[in-house]
């Protein structure tokens, strides 16, 4: 098939090179002119996942230049670079007319919107879905075993979308639990800030266990209240993705937590990452969502109040020890 990947960061490049090696041609796009140039140059992002050869049917283009068809989009660009890559591709890419699958991992601060949200606002008629597992860059592109769920509406989609990523060390599901799929891969960044929160402060594997229980319980609740399955939270996009990013030093939010922990604020702690850590924006934007629908989520709010630097790490850690233990529950109609 040919793939438009839209983002030259290391997830775009990633599943790109997955792509190709499943025998896919991809046209790999990006913002930078100079950098998408070296990376069709040297066949390899030197920047953002150096030590993997691009395989010939990888062209690396500006997003200005991408010219369709396509079988389908991967938007694999920061959530909230998604409406700016938008305006800078032309008609000639002809995404509109392809299934185009989000592979963004966040919420849109300014609105709350999820990213097929704000596709949709650009391309209403476009069939969108989204792709989310436990897949850090770096294990994906070095084959590591792993497995991913692909969410749109339409199962035939689906299917045709999921068939072009199965391989021997990436296996894609199937859902029409789209809302599900977005929110847990939104969702679960935040809560690995707090994981590296927990980490970076000494605390144990028992600190950890029971902020990520806790964590889901409340992620369970936010996707109960806005329409998604509880089985979506509990399987490979949910608990997978959760477990993976939050123990893992290659997952940017958490060595932003981890940071923050040492004293760095997040303005510091964001500098020395070099990339977008999209927890950062996802909680500004989760607030927002939490409040109207009145749903108790201490864990949340307080990684929020760290991140806005309203609350210190272990003050946070205080206030949550000290909370009244209510019921154990993950839904809000019990």
């Amino acid at each position: 098939m040919k793939a438009a990947v839209i983002g030259s960061g290391s997830w775009g490049t990633a599943l790109g090179l997955l792509l190709a090696r499943n025998g896919h041609h991809v046209w790999l796009s990006g913002r930078d002119i100079e950098e998408v140039s070296s990376i069709q140059s040297c066949r390899e992002n030197l920047r953002y996942l150096p030590g993997f050869i691009l395989p010939e049917t990888v062209t690396a283009l500006p997003f200005q230049d991408l010219v369709g068809p396509f079988d389908f989009t991967v938007i694999a660009v920061p959530t909230n670079a998604i409406r700016g890559a938008l305006t800078q591709i032309g008609a000639d890419s002809q995404i509109d007319q392809t299934p185009i699958l989000l592979a963004s991992k966040g919420l849109e601060s300014t609105s709350g919107k999820m990213p097929t949200d704000i596709v949709l606002d650009t391309y209403p008629n476009v069939p969108v879905g989204a792709i989310s597992g436990p897949n850090l860059a770096l294990e994906v592109a070095r084959a590591i075993p792993t497995a991913a769920v692909v969410a749109f509406n339409d199962l035939l989609i689906a299917d045709k979308v999921r068939s072009a990523f199965n391989c021997s060390s990436f296996r894609a599901y199937r859902t029409t639990d789209l809302i599900g799929v977005e929110l847990a891969g939104a969702l679960k960044n935040i809560l690995a800030i707090g994981a590296g929160l927990s980490d970076g402060m000494g605390f144990g594997d028992n600190t950890k266990g029971a902020l990520m229980a806790r964590g889901l319980r409340e992620m369970l609740m936010i996707g109960e209240a806005l329409g998604a399955k509880h089985e979506t939270f509990l399987g490979i996009a949910g608990v997978g993705d959760l477990f993976a990013t939050s123990n893992s030093k290659l997952s940017r939010n958490y060595r932003l937590g981890e940071m923050l922990s040492k004293g760095h604020s997040v303005e510091e702690a964001l500098q020395l990452i070099g990339q977008v850590v999209e927890g950062v924006s996802t909680s500004e934007a989760v607030g927002a969502i939490v409040r109207p629908l009145k749903i108790d989520a201490p864990i949340f709010e307080g990684i929020g109040l760290v991140l806005d630097g309203r609350l210190d790490p272990r003050s946070g850690v205080r206030l949550l020890m000290e909370r009244v233990t209510p019921d154990e529950r993950i839904s809000i109609r019990q």
